[in-house]
């Protein structure tokens, strides 16, 4: 069970690239920025990057480089281009808004599987 926010995630083979997508409705014009997730077999869930209301971002040391985020505030929905995929990567990865308290939220999206293949 959880919200429809996550699309995108497929099987690809290492060095290829994905384009996940993260559609919240509300959250760009509420102000809030969006935190991106991914949970492996076995483990939590880690973080892997933020974007702001404003557009700034940050990475997990682990991805810096090879991912980026980016928005389109009028189709509340940000995007996370994924290149240079490593087997590590794979994993289930969530997206959640961030900010200010009116961002707040205790659901999850049903996240989207990202597969790895050698």
């Amino acid at each position: 069970q959880g919200q429809l926010w996550e699309s995108g995630g497929d099987s690809v083979q290492a060095g290829g690239s994905l384009r996940l997508s993260c559609t919240v409705p509300g959250f760009s014009s509420k102000g809030c920025g969006m935190n991106w997730y991914r949970q492996r077999a076995g483990n939590q869930r880690e973080w892997v990057s933020n974007v702001d209301t404003y557009g700034n971002t940050i990475y997990a040391d682990s991805v810096k480089g090879r991912f980026s985020i980016s928005q389109d505030k009028a189709k509340d929905t940000v995007y996370l281009q994924m290149n240079s995929l490593k087997p590590d990567d794979a994993a289930m990865y969530y997206c959640k808004p961030v900010g200010r308290f009116w961002c707040a939220t205790d659901d999850w999206g049903q996240g989207t599987q990202v597969t790895v293949s050698s």
